[in-house]
């Protein structure tokens, strides 16, 4: 032990293999602090050659005396000779797609012949990536080595000793164009000055062409690998030092870390001092103070922006402060006065707020007053020059290949999980809904609602809608079928347990598991309790309350209550559509097996259960419960909704001292898309409940969420610290200083929640913000998430100098949870163009988009005709008569005017950009109004280093069109005054130039580009 303690000690300088005291690398699938979304795969090789990660891109073991042996420093390993021609295959459809990549492995030579290849990784042998630990008959020593048609780039080293365990590792870097190899975590050597982009060495287009080899090379002439192996990993991202040594020192000590606890992060972003000028800071002259009340254990609403006074005719009246964000509500616990100083990023100015504590009076409570139109009430048209917009585009990708869907292949895993026969044709979904993943049927979920959206949307194609009418009525009654099933005998007088609260482990089983294996896979449904319906046993969900946490072992799980809420809200989506009772009948049963098993938990047993990473996610059940109880008028799903409070973010803790209620920042730091769901669901709690602190919660959340953690395009996670890409970061306002992870920003299906969030706020509390970041998210971050020529979309969105966006799905085969919300996107994108109000005296435009509107209960229908936002006008026409308000939003961007006309006849407005004008008048048919908004170009900062900046035109953002992979900003000197004066263009196709550099809307963007500039202004 001694010798291990100076071993790791020195490991920092010295290079050293390991022949020390048995050792075994930590199995989960949460590694290493290093964010589980830049990992691509992992290969314990303990056994088996199954991918540990959460993608299922298992392997293959080729040779028929490749054997798993037991290692006296490893446990049990995989040994690979030249004599039995062993190798190992990874699907191709890892390295599709990638910036960079990163390998590691654990590999102990057991010869010293050369030609031996550790692995080999490309489409042929003229463009891969190759390691010979031992070097090749005409090249002693080891070398990593990349063959493309730019050049062949090569990192060389020492051979590796025989018999001795070497974790090794090798990155491509593209944006810095370098080749390292490391031994132990140590950098030993490194090429630079590469000229190489992954896509020359793996097909993009076809997965099918990417060879990816572990034990032998490309090359048929070359000798097989001599050698034992251990914890292979694949990352899509380039690895740094630091983060390397972490994985080897975590294989030595046998942590087990979590990554939202992992408060480290990749301090690789170009860093700033504090004498660069600050876009319009370094013209500001002085800040205002400002004086804001509240009551007694609610923290303030403090402004973003206060009132600024700028020199060099800079026309800004307003500029950002960041305060202080306290972790509970101490200053407000009493009647008083007391100052808050907020800083001025850039800027030695500070404003001071003022705050008054006053006694509460009676809570404000909004009602809701605004109502939705169904989706068939509203349909998409192409634009006033009769081209599709992308709201047409990729509506259409998308039904088009739902159209062609098999639905039992979407029914597949809960056949399976049933024991029942598939029908012919069935195949299995594959990623995060293959066999042994914990989060299958996740996918089925979004299909019922997607399938219910494209029926509801598709008059305008009767075989389509006569098509997605079949599907869903074909979807319900299997899983009606299958939910009869539980709790009830298999055969008559045969037992069986009906009660959930009494579920047994699985026959033969002595506890609760969560494997899903053909072998391992409980299918004993008779003992599941009546009403359990899911793609998978009840395990995960009684493990749950056992305190099980995420990952892949069977002695963890994976989010049950997530899956359960996309089924449920299917079905309640399918019911409403067209009110299938069987569908209801499901999610009734499923509701009362919810609420027999969690109403026997304490608070503490809840709080812990929801508070657990991913493990703890239930998505939305709070909305769906409540969902529930609305249809039924069953108050025992209300009950059960109150069960998924998530208390310790709702109110700090269980006496309900502070959280979100009290305006509290309760989340910083937790996975973003774990949480953004509950909020949705709480602001369902309050349709139902009444209850304001519900209100509060989900307002409040929404106004710091926006303010505090968003990225320009509209997206909300992507931390550096804690290090996960799915995270919010660490402190608000931070994002420059802990964002902009290098495994990606803006989660799609986070954006996604925050739109549902977003109209539902509107319905009770109609203020022009919550539009103006509804348009924002949908241009900017929803419409660009597909692909060009396939319903492909992202998962997140990488928003670093020089990025590309990663499209995955495009047959529908294959779901992450983004997928899933894609389906859902891109099936209702006319949901939130107009809204009524309750009373049906007034109509909110809230979207300039080419659409007709079917007002049925006014008799009246719409036509807005434009060609937004490549024309700054829109054009309503009414077909029909009566007298109601038309509520006009007016854009937070319109600052240049906007103007409204009446049949020719121009109209004295108090438009204020940020709110709603009001058209009240008695309509005629025939009327027209024609609405003028001029286009400005526009920059917003990141909040905390604000000559990082985005570019706008109007509502629109503009990405820099990159020719390659790059590691600083994008530098762009503007006139301080007017910034157009050094942008050249086109506005009727939205394409401009800077310097000679494309800017088009990121909408439309598919290749590299550059989101944020580092803006000078003169």
């Amino acid at each position: 032990m001694i010798q291990l303690y100076r071993f790791l000690k020195n490991i920092m300088v010295i290079v050293c293999v390991l022949n020390i005291s048995t050792v075994k690398a930590q199995g989960d699938q949460i590694l290493d602090g290093i964010g589980e979304t830049g990992l691509i795969a992992r290969y314990l090789f303990d056994g088996d050659a199954k991918d540990w990660s959460r993608n299922n891109l298992h392997a293959n073991v080729k040779g028929e005396k490749v054997a798993f042996i037991n290692d006296k420093f490893f446990g049990k390993v995989i040994t690979l000779s030249s004599d039995n021609k062993g190798y190992i295959t990874i699907p191709g459809s890892a390295v599709s797609n990638e910036e960079s990549i990163s390998v590691t492995g654990w590999i102990n030579i057991q010869s010293a012949k050369s030609n031996q290849c550790f692995f080999d990784f490309g489409k042929n042998t003229k463009s891969h990536l190759s390691v010979f630990p031992t070097g090749t008959k005409n090249e002693a020593g080891y070398f990593a080595e990349i063959v493309s048609k730019t050049g062949n780039y090569k990192t060389e080293a020492s051979v590796l000793e025989v018999n001795k365990w070497m974790m090794l590792s090798v990155v491509i870097d593209v944006p810095s164009k370098s080749l390292r190899t490391y031994f132990n975590g140590v950098l030993v050597s490194e090429t630079k000055n590469i000229e190489v982009e992954l896509d020359q060495l793996f097909s993009s287009s076809s997965s099918e062409q990417n060879k990816l080899y572990i034990g032998k090379s490309l090359s048929s002439n070359q000798s097989y690998l001599n050698a034992k192996l251990h914890d292979f990993r694949i990352y899509r991202i380039p690895l740094k030092e630091s983060q390397i040594k972490t994985i080897y020192y975590k294989a030595l000590k046998k942590d087990d870390p979590v990554v939202n606890e992992n408060e480290k992060k990749d301090d690789d972003l170009e860093v700033f001092s504090n004498t660069t000028p600050q876009l319009y800071t370094k013209f500001l002259v002085d800040v205002s103070d400002v004086e804001v009340e509240t009551t007694v254990g609610v923290l303030p609403k403090l402004p973003r922006f206060v009132k600024a006074v700028y020199k060099s005719g800079v026309e800004l009246s307003k500029t950002r402060v960041i305060w202080p964000a306290p972790k509970d509500n101490v200053k407000v616990l009493k009647t008083g006065t007391y100052t808050v100083i907020g800083t001025i990023p850039g800027s030695d100015l500070k404003s001071k707020a003022t705050v008054v504590v006053k006694e509460a009076k009676k809570v404000f409570s909004p009602n809701k007053n605004l109502e939705v139109f169904n989706l068939d009430q509203v349909s998409l048209n192409t634009d006033s020059n009769g081209d599709n917009t992308k709201f047409i585009e990729n509506r259409d990708k998308f039904i088009t290949t739902l159209a062609q869907t098999n639905p039992d292949n979407f029914l597949y895993m809960f056949r399976n999980a049933y024991g029942q026969k598939q029908p012919e044709g069935a195949e299995p979904l594959g990623v995060w809904d293959s066999q042994e993943t914990k989060l299958r049927g996740h996918a089925t979920g979004h299909y019922l609602t997607a399938v219910a959206q494209a029926y509801a949307s598709t008059g305008y194609d009767t075989s389509l809608q006569a098509n997605f009418l079949n599907k869903m009525e074909y979807m319900v009654n299997v899983l009606y079928e299958l939910s009869q099933l539980s709790g009830k005998p298999k055969q008559a007088g045969s037992p069986f347990v009906s009660d959930p609260t009494a579920v047994p482990p699985g026959v033969g089983k002595l506890d609760y598991d969560s494997d899903l294996s053909i072998e391992g896979i409980r299918t004993d449904y008779w003992n599941w309790g009546e009403g359990f319906i899911s793609a998978y046993p009840p395990d995960q969900f009684i493990m749950l309350e056992k305190g099980a946490i995420y990952g892949t072992q069977n002695t963890k799980i994976w989010a049950p209550y997530y899956t359960l809420h996309k089924i449920l809200a299917g079905l309640l989506d399918i019911y409403e559509v067209n009110r299938n009772p069987k569908a209801l009948e499901i999610a009734k049963g499923m509701g009362d097996w919810v609420h027999i098993r969690l109403s026997q938990l304490p608070t503490e047993t809840l709080i812990s259960m929801w508070n657990r990473y991913i493990a703890g996610e239930f998505g939305g059940m709070n909305e769906v419960m409540a969902r529930l109880y609305r249809v039924t008028n069953e108050s025992r799903y209300l009950e059960v909704a109150k069960s998924f409070d998530n208390i310790k973010m709702f109110y700090g803790d269980a006496n309900h001292s502070h959280g979100l209620a009290k305006n509290v920042d309760t989340f910083r730091g937790l996975h973003a898309n774990q949480h953004i769901p509950q909020i949705v669901g709480a602001l369902e709690m309050y349709r139902d409940s009444n209850i304001p602190d519900y209100f509060y919660i989900s307002d409040n959340f929404w106004y710091k969420t926006t303010n505090d953690y968003m990225y320009t395009i509209g997206g909300v996670a992507g931390a550096r610290n804690p290090n996960n890409a799915e995270c919010f970061i660490k402190e608000p306002a931070t994002i420059y200083e802990n964002g902009l992870s290098a495994g990606g920003q803006n989660e799609t299906c986070a954006t996604y929640n925050m739109l549902k969030l977003t109209k539902n706020l509107f319905l009770y509390d109609q203020r022009g913000e919550l539009m103006d970041y509804y348009e924002r998210g949908l241009y900017n971050d929803i419409l660009a998430s597909v692909a060009k020529d396939s319903p492909a979309n992202t998962y997140h969105i990488p928003l670093r100098a020089g990025s590309i966006k990663h499209f995955g799905n495009p047959d529908m085969k294959g779901f992450t949870c983004c997928n899933g919300t894609a389906l859902e996107s891109s099936t209702k994108l006319q949901n939130t163009i107009y809204f009524k109000s309750r009373d049906q005296k007034s109509l909110y435009v809230n979207l300039y988009v080419p659409s007709t509107l079917n007002w049925t209960e006014k008799n009246v229908i719409i036509e807005q005709k434009t060609a937004f936002p490549k024309e700054d006008n829109t054009q309503l026409i009414i077909k029909g008569k009566g007298k109601f308000n038309i509520m006009l939003r007016v854009p937070h961007w319109a600052t240049k005017g906007f103007y409204v006309s009446i049949n020719g006849k121009e109209q004295k407005v108090d438009a204020k950009p940020g709110s709603y004008l009001t058209l009240n008048r008695k309509w005629k048919k025939g009327d027209i109004i024609d609405v003028h908004m001029p286009f400005q170009f526009h920059l917003e900062s990141v909040m905390d280093q604000q000559n990082i900046a985005s570019l706008f035109y109007g509502p629109i953002l503009l990405a820099a069109q990159e020719t390659e992979s790059r590691k600083d900003w994008r530098k762009v000197t503007l006139d301080v005054n007017d910034i157009s004066k050094n942008i050249k263009g086109d506005p009727s196709q939205l394409k401009f130039t800077i310097d000679g550099v494309e800017f088009k809307p990121f909408y439309e963007t598919y290749g590299r580009y550059s989101v944020y500039l580092n803006v000078i202004l003169k």
